[in-house]
């Protein structure tokens, strides 16, 4: 199974949209998309990154494959993301007095 690429709401709703699904409504931070036909409709969040374990579940849930998503989005690869935890700190400004 290939490594999940890193995306955002609006890419992971582009790329359904190119494979015959639309955009029904959004509700607050969700964005309903659905198809003629399928008796499924997909919920995204509306995030910066959609969790790794949501997008799998949204392309299993459209009867996708990741390398079918991956084409339909323009062809993005994974990315290694480093943890926020792991992040360098600038410890400078924690201490900077006025």
């Amino acid at each position: 199974m290939p490594p999940l690429p890193v995306l955002s709401a609006r890419q992971v709703v582009g790329a359904p949209e190119s494979l015959g699904w639309h955009v029904a409504r959004q509700r607050g931070s969700h964005i309903i998309v659905t198809k003629p036909r399928h008796l499924a409709s997909l919920s995204v969040p509306d995030h910066r990154e959609v969790a790794r374990g949501t997008l799998r579940s949204l392309i299993r849930s459209a009867g996708l494959t990741v390398e079918e998503l991956v084409d339909a989005a323009g062809g993005i690869r994974a990315q290694r993301t480093v943890p926020y935890s792991a992040r360098p700190v600038d410890v400078s400004v924690l201490y900077a007095y006025p």
